[in-house]
């Protein structure tokens, strides 16, 4: 068994007006600290397949596949908003995107890997069920939660997300399903603005002002989120996983440093040996300091690489 590691040529293609965060770069570093690290001669490497639109649109209309795809530009860029930004490839990379959810989800579920993280971009959490925003386009972690639902008949799919934003995306496409359990945390008020005030029996939100440190964040989080992972009991963990929390990103003002992010998933993979055999589908982002992101990234693969075995803690 291993660790699956997903990735392609399309999310170094998406292209990005200069000095925008969200780069290619990103991957780059995340890529260079695992060699650094040797904990990538430990991965399984796959290329995501490209998602088709039947599995965008268990997550996402009709209305908004189309109009992506009538604002791609065959040259330079269109904006969607402020910050967010179609390239010539981006639509390409946001299909392979989801694609790797997809597949990372059929390698969990079949047990051909233990794990597996999604090294991607375009990020996905914002994206709403008819709106790209955030640097998003498709909601990477909802199309494989669909997936496990719809095709691999998973009853109950929980969704950690520490990006230090609000995925408000994958909220409001899972509002009314109490197949999916979402917990989350993230700094508030901040962008977008949203999820402080959620109130759901299948959403755990977890607000934090800014300036909280690891001593504040590990207790609030473990507080809020073990019982409801515990009563949920869920059967797959997939993971939004976002490294803008750290002190060193000056995106956000949360001041988390790379133990924390080994910290958090040591801890969810407690949660996933309890209750689901030990399977997470891991999706990359935000994290926009790259020293602190590829060191970060890297304490949280090293974390599902050297998980121990899932049948030595039971079902």
């Amino acid at each position: 068994m291993a660790t699956a590691y997903l990735s392609h040529s399309s999310f170094l293609a998406h292209d990005v007006p200069g000095g925008h965060p969200e780069s290619s770069r990103r991957l780059s570093a995340i890529a260079d600290r695992l060699q650094a690290a040797g904990v990538d001669a430990f991965l399984r490497h796959y290329q995501a397949p490209r998602a088709t639109r039947q599995q965008v649109e268990r997550v996402h209309t009709p209305r908004l596949i189309d109009q992506l795809c009538d604002l791609a530009p065959a040259t330079g860029y269109a904006a969607v908003d402020a910050d967010t930004f179609l390239g010539t490839h981006t639509l390409d990379a946001a299909w392979h995107a989801a694609g790797a959810a997809i597949m990372a989800t059929d390698l969990v579920v079949d047990g051909q890997v233990d794990n597996a993280f999604c090294a991607v971009r375009p990020p996905g959490h914002h994206a709403e069920r008819d709106q790209a925003m955030g640097f998003c386009f498709f909601n990477n972690v909802a199309v494989g939660v669909a997936h496990a639902l719809e095709v691999h008949g998973v009853e109950r799919v929980a969704v950690i997300d520490f990006d230090v934003h609000h995925g408000n995306g994958t909220e409001q496409i899972f509002a009314d399903d109490e197949r999916v359990l979402l917990c989350s945390s993230f700094q508030s008020p901040f962008y977008p603005f949203t999820g402080a005030d959620t109130q759901s029996s299948h959403i755990v939100n977890v607000p934090l002002p800014a300036g909280t440190r690891s001593l504040d964040y590990r207790s609030t989080v473990a507080d809020r989120w073990t019982p409801a992972i515990d009563g949920f009991r869920p059967q797959l963990i997939f993971v939004s996983a976002g490294f803008d929390g750290h002190v060193e990103d000056t995106m956000a003002e949360l001041m988390l440093v790379d133990d924390d992010y080994r910290w958090l998933t040591e801890l969810i993979v407690g949660y996933a040996h309890r209750h689901a055999r030990g399977r997470i589908v891991s999706s990359l982002e935000g994290g926009y300091a790259l020293d602190a992101l590829g060191r970060s990234a890297c304490a949280h693969v090293r974390g599902l690489v050297e998980a121990p075995p899932a049948e030595s803690h039971g079902t």
